[in-house]
């Protein structure tokens, strides 16, 4: 881990965002107390993770990034046994679990043990269980990995209705379309974190514009775009390239003579808009030219 100065305003939907390895799990884990920082300080929900960690805990609930529930436990079960963990009261507890089984659409499968239940459900069991003592704060470490696209849409349905019943939440993940849906955003690479602010206030700042060129042979398209003046970078995306270009209209008429000029087909040239993905892209980019120069 390099230098992180990162803040998270009481009531936001916070995404630390990047790629594998770039410390997102590191930070997550430091912040929930899991893990000791070995340098600096942090504070959650007003408390110090180092000095005051045992006051911390019972204000935040952490999901991690791999399944950490009991198999041979039900759903409820699960439920209750982390309720135990967390002190949470007799009197309290009954109808807690109730919310979180109608909240998380779990309760036709609260008698079904959790080593039966799909990856969806059982990220959604975890979520219930990391809230099942209602803490101020939540972090997720990439809860939607490795489920499927209805799975994903559903968590992130039950954590819009998290925010909206104020708690805090700091939520780790590498797809730039669920970044897009943050409040807040914090793009980490390598350790550090490269920029932060409001998706579409990133997404604005973009130093240029966005192409979206499709043509066959797609040898012939690559060669074309890498020979083509004033494209400062592309990349495949399926079986079209994303140009970032600063004068569009320019860069497009070009392609526009010298695609099939050179014998290629062009079924699609157009502007399109930029999205997170671009900007992570480009300031990874910017950060890896910058090292190469130090």
């Amino acid at each position: 881990m390099g230098d992180l100065d990162l803040a998270v305003v009481p009531g936001q939907l916070y995404g630390l965002v990047g790629p594998d390895g770039a410390g997102k799990t590191s930070t997550i884990r430091m912040l929930s107390t899991v893990m000791t920082p070995t340098a600096g300080h942090a504070r959650v929900a007003g408390f110090d993770v180092t000095d005051e960690a045992e006051r911390a805990r019972p204000h935040v609930g952490y999901m991690p990034q791999a399944f950490s529930l009991y198999p041979d436990l039900s759903v409820i079960e699960n439920l209750h046994f982390f309720a135990d963990i967390h002190g949470v009261p007799a009197g309290r507890r009954k109808q807690r679990i109730a919310e979180l089984l109608e909240f998380a659409r779990l309760t036709q499968f609260q008698r079904r043990r959790s080593q039966h239940l799909s990856g969806g459900m059982r990220k959604k069991l975890a979520l219930a269980c990391a809230l099942v003592h209602d803490p101020r704060v939540l972090l997720l470490d990439e809860p939607t990995t490795g489920v499927d696209p209805v799975s994903r849409r559903e968590l992130w349905r039950i954590l819009t209705g998290v925010i909206q019943r104020g708690v805090t939440v700091l939520v780790s993940t590498p797809y730039m379309d669920e970044a897009e849906r943050c409040h807040q955003v914090g793009i980490m690479y390598g350790g550090r974190l490269l920029t932060s602010g409001e998706p579409a206030t990133l997404i604005a700042d973009l130093p240029f514009e966005m192409l979206e060129v499709k043509a066959r042979p797609r040898r012939v398209m690559r060669q074309v775009v890498e020979g083509t003046a004033g494209i400062l970078h592309w990349r495949p995306v399926g079986d079209r390239l994303r140009l970032s270009v600063q004068n569009l209209d320019g860069v497009q008429s070009s392609l526009a003579a010298s695609l099939p000029a050179a014998g290629a087909q062009v079924s699609i040239l157009r502007r399109v808009k930029a999205t997170m993905e671009d900007v992570f892209m480009h300031l990874v980019e910017t950060r890896r030219a910058g090292w190469a120069e130090a």
